[in-house]
This record gives C-alpha cells, sequence and structure tokens, in this order.
C-alpha cells in the first residue's frame, strides 16, 4: 500500500511539468521523423531492464534473509 500512495504521490508531483511548453528543436525533429519512437523504445527497454534486476536482487535478499533468520 505504502508503495503505490508513493508512486501516486510521485506521479502528482510531475503534473505541473506537463504545463509547459514543448518548443524542444530536437524532439520536433526526431518526432517529425519518426524516430521519436526509437528512443522511447530505448528508454522503456533501459528502465525494464533495471526494474527487472532490481526485482531480482530483491527476491535473492528477501531468500538470504530468510534462510539467516531459520539458522538463528
Amino acid at each position: 500500500m505504502k508503495k503505490i500512495t508513493f508512486t501516486l504521490l510521485m506521479l502528482l508531483a510531475t503534473l505541473n511539468l506537463f504545463a509547459q511548453g514543448s518548443q524542444v528543436e530536437m524532439a520536433d525533429a526526431l518526432r517529425s521523423n519518426g524516430k521519436i519512437y526509437v528512443v522511447v523504445v530505448c528508454i522503456v527497454i533501459i528502465l525494464v531492464g533495471l526494474l527487472g534486476y532490481l526485482f531480482a536482487l530483491d527476491k535473492r535478499l528477501k531468500m538470504l534473509e530468510k534462510k539467516s533468520a531459520d539458522k538463528n
């Protein structure tokens, strides 16, 4: 429940960033060429990889903590 609340809070905190105009020339050029989707896909792949690694690491740590608690 805390994770969901924290995530929603962070999403709400970024809403004011969307109020600014999008006058970035590089983004406009990438958008007009259709290459912006390649950039977005690359960013999503990197983020999914990082999240997968963090969840796998968390799972291993929980397993080690459980083994440590069982020995004591």
